[in-house]
């Protein structure tokens, strides 16, 4: 007898990969057994039986944006995302229109504050358009003052991108919401393009300042040489201050800023040519010219002459300020002569002349530098009896020569004293102390800087914690180690893989072989969680239409949730 064949086709929706959803022929010998009309049904169920596959669809449909089945579905995890990323992410999507993206950005449900505006310009990647559409949601809501703060906000931001087009027509509308730019808003302005090396268009727009409210006086004209000098644009400014000789007056600041420009340089002829000019316009040199100069002389080698000009002045009986004296120990810190350098800080003690913050950064650096650490405490010490008050890079600063080589114990010094101050120590101040003892072991001091920096109220990063899990590791502690890991993949940091091998080798020489797989199986689900995240990171935020699913990775053989971003929240999708 004929052998028969039966044709079975598979339904696509069955996702069988196995077979790819063709056509599956099924031959049999036994052609008595069977009749030729058998229904196709029994053999599908009969494979259904042996391989039992989901009949859903893999592809999700489509929510109607009028059903409520998404409250069911779906669950809203907001606490994902920060206020910025939840108003930077409505540009994400790509939305068009301007009223479509006003409208998404009033359905995000956060407070709108300065300081949230400032973090949703300064970070991410947002174009210029952008930003000028967010400004003007900002300022139709009404919730926060519009003045002079609030633009330098948004200039500053549209400035460090060079988004120069959309910066100066802001500076336009300034005045058609009745807030006029102040010297604050124009140095912001003429930096943003020094800085990108447009010098034409800095002047240019100086030239121009009565389309935007301003005037070209001499205090504008400041602000200008101020911004070029600092930029190191210095025979721009000296340019600019010929052209405006005649146009606008000029005061003793605005000869000091080119003089102070030149010095920095150590031009010693054309401060020459600058001091000159402001003598003949009628000018006085004051203390601040007599310091730059002397800073020009040393960076010039010409420490001699500098010493001449000093010792003149003074028995003139000129009454010098700390300007003068840091001038002079600068000169001497930059021919290696600290010794000397203190001698003028002496002198100026002796004159009662009162030394600022500047001084003691200066020789504080000096002996750090040097390796001269007990010389930089004490000058510290004597810095905090007279209640002088330092930045929060000044304290970072010190810090960071010291946790670079010897003990952490100086450091430690400088930081405990820093705190009692009331100085505010910054995030990398707290890093550099945090590796400097996990690499001494010192794991108890470890902890406590931990503990200071949390109720300092910064939040621990990916960073923190290697250097926790490290110190940890250095002396032992291997549980506590495991811990503080456990602790880092549940807030979503992954320690690098030389910190979690370093840690998986100590668990397993201490026969802990247990701990080690737990741990291992952990850090295999976080690596896991890592790739899905670089993943749709990379693949970017895309408006979805019609909230259609986008799958976001696959993870070894676990298919993550599917993203939704409707209205700038996150979305995960049910298994189902």
């Amino acid at each position: 007898m004929d052998k028969m064949s039966w044709t079975v086709r598979l339904p696509s929706n069955l996702g069988l990969r196995t077979f790819g959803g063709t056509d599956m022929k099924i031959a049999s010998p036994l052609s008595e057994k069977f009749p030729t009309n058998f229904d196709e049904s029994h053999v599908l169920n009969q494979l259904s039986d042996l391989l039992p596959i989901r009949r859903t669809s893999s592809i999700e449909k489509p929510i109607p944006t009028d059903s409520s089945a998404p409250k069911n579905q779906f669950r809203v995890f907001d606490e994902l995302l920060t206020p910025e990323d939840k108003l930077r992410g409505i540009f994400l999507q790509k939305l068009q229109g301007k009223t479509a993206i006003e409208k998404a950005l009033t359905s995000v449900d956060v407070e709108l504050t300065v300081d949230l505006v400032a973090k949703v310009v300064n970070k991410g990647n947002l174009d210029a358009a952008s930003i000028a559409t967010f400004f003007n949601w900002v300022i139709k809501q009404q919730k926060i003052p519009i003045d002079n703060d609030t633009y330098c906000i948004i200039l500053k931001a549209l400035g460090r991108r060079k988004f120069f087009g959309q910066m100066v027509e802001i500076l336009k509308e300034m005045k058609n919401h009745g807030v006029m730019p102040d010297s604050v808003t124009l140095n912001i302005v003429v930096d943003s393009f020094i800085r990108a090396r447009q010098i034409s268009k800095a002047i240019q727009l100086f030239y121009e300042l009565e389309n935007y409210g301003l005037r070209c006086n001499t205090e504008t004209l400041n602000v200008v040489l101020r911004c070029l000098c600092h930029r190191s644009h210095v025979g721009a400014a000296s340019s600019l201050l010929v052209k405006m000789q005649e146009k606008v007056p000029f005061d003793v600041t605005t000869y000091n800023i080119v003089i102070g420009g030149w010095s920095r340089f150590g031009r010693v002829k054309e401060v020459e040519r600058s001091l000159k000019a402001m003598v003949d316009d009628g000018f006085e040199a004051d203390n601040l010219t007599y310091s730059c100069v002397l800073e020009c002389l040393g960076r010039a080698g010409r420490i001699d002459d500098a010493i001449e000009i000093f010792e003149g002045l003074e028995e003139k009986g000129r009454v010098f300020d700390a300007e003068i004296y840091n001038a002079m120990i600068s000169n001497c810190i930059g021919q290696g002569e600290i010794d000397e350098s203190f001698k003028y800080y002496e002198r100026m003690l002796n004159t009662d002349c009162e030394p600022n913050a500047d001084t003691y950064m200066r020789l504080i650096s000096a002996f750090l530098k040097a390796r001269r650490v007990a010389d930089a405490i004490e000058m510290f010490d004597e810095m905090l009896s007279r209640r002088i008050i330092v930045t929060t890079g000044n304290v970072t600063s010190f810090l960071e020569p010291l946790c670079s080589y010897g003990p952490p114990h100086a450091a430690l010094m400088i930081y405990k004293k820093a705190r009692q101050a009331g100085f505010t120590i910054s995030l990398t101040a707290y890093k550099l102390l945090l590796m400097r003892l996990s690499r001494f072991g010192k794991c108890g001091m470890l902890l406590n800087i931990w503990n200071e920096m949390q109720e300092s109220g910064y939040s621990s990063d990916m960073q923190v914690y290697e250097y926790v899990i490290n110190g940890l590791c250095n002396v032992g502690q291997l549980e506590n180690a495991v811990l503080v890991m456990e602790e880092a993949l549940e807030k979503g940091f992954y320690p690098s893989r030389l910190i979690c091998s370093k840690l998986n080798n100590k668990l397993l020489g201490s026969n802990k072989i247990e701990i080690a797989y737990r741990l291992f199986l952990k850090i295999k689900i976080a690596r896991g969680k890592q790739n899905s995240q670089t993943y749709w990171r990379a693949k970017g935020w895309t408006r979805i239409k019609d909230q259609t699913s986008l799958p976001v990775a696959a993870a070894g053989n676990e298919l993550n949730l599917l993203f939704y971003f409707p209205n700038g929240h996150l979305l995960p999708c049910t298994e189902g």
